[in-house]
């Protein structure tokens, strides 16, 4: 039995399913921001905790490396490291200094000395043969030589090193026909040539570019002095 007529059901009907639309359509958009706010708050909170991961990894990156460099330092705390000051090169256990001033071979010694070396003394072959592939690449031309520390100024023939030492006769880079000893063409060098320069642009034969020279002539010099010695230090931060 209907309590109404078709008309006034249908329109009761009507009216109860258009609330509850508005209903469900304002309770949707209150989910709605409500999950927004859920997905921001989650994606913020991921967010920060990979922060938080990124900043711990980055710290024991730190901690792991600097701990592996001091674990190979401690393994060779019995083996001290060597050094040359700025401008100088490290080569077996000496500091090297290439000049690019000429001056007379008595002035390069001076300055060899003023700086804490002397003008290179040459103990093997192979550091002959280092000296010679460096000079090659600062020789500008087959002139452009450098002073070693090789004279016979106080004795004619009896070769000395500037710290006194006698030249090792089964140690000699000389070049074909040297030491001469000229004069000059005419007789410029009446104390003929008692300093020695090295160097060849175009590389030496078995490595012999030493030349007898007048000392009173400019060319660049080649000092050298021992190599500062120290120990190993670990400088970590985190």
């Amino acid at each position: 039995m209907l309590l109404c007529p078709p008309s006034e059901l249908f329109c009761v009907l009507t009216c109860v399913s258009s609330k509850c639309s508005t209903g469900e359509a304002a309770a949707n958009r209150r989910s709605k921001v409500t999950s927004e706010r859920v997905a921001l708050l989650v994606l913020s909170g991921l967010l920060a905790a990979a922060a938080i991961v990124i900043y711990r990894l980055c710290e024991f990156v730190q901690f792991y490396s600097c701990s592996c460099n001091l674990k190979m330092i401690k393994q060779h705390t019995d083996e001290p490291c060597q050094k040359c000051e700025e401008g100088w090169e490290l080569h077996g256990g000496k500091c090297y200094y290439f000049s690019n001033k000429p001056s007379s071979w008595n002035q390069s010694r001076e300055e060899c000395v003023h700086h804490g070396g002397d003008l290179v003394k040459i103990d093997s072959r192979e550091e002959q043969s280092f000296l010679v592939e460096r000079l090659r690449n600062k020789m500008n031309e087959s002139e452009d030589k450098f002073w070693i520390g090789l004279t016979d100024s106080e004795e004619e023939g009896r070769w000395l090193w500037a710290d006194g030492s006698e030249l090792n006769t089964s140690l000699t880079f000389w070049n074909l026909q040297e030491p001469d000893n000229w004069n000059g063409t005419n007789g410029e060098n009446p104390d003929g040539e008692d300093c020695v320069r090295m160097g060849e642009k175009g590389g030496a034969d078995d490595l012999k570019c030493w030349f007898d020279q007048s000392c009173n002539n400019p060319h660049k010099l080649l000092c050298e002095k021992a190599a500062q010695t120290g120990r190993y230090v670990c400088n970590c931060s985190l």
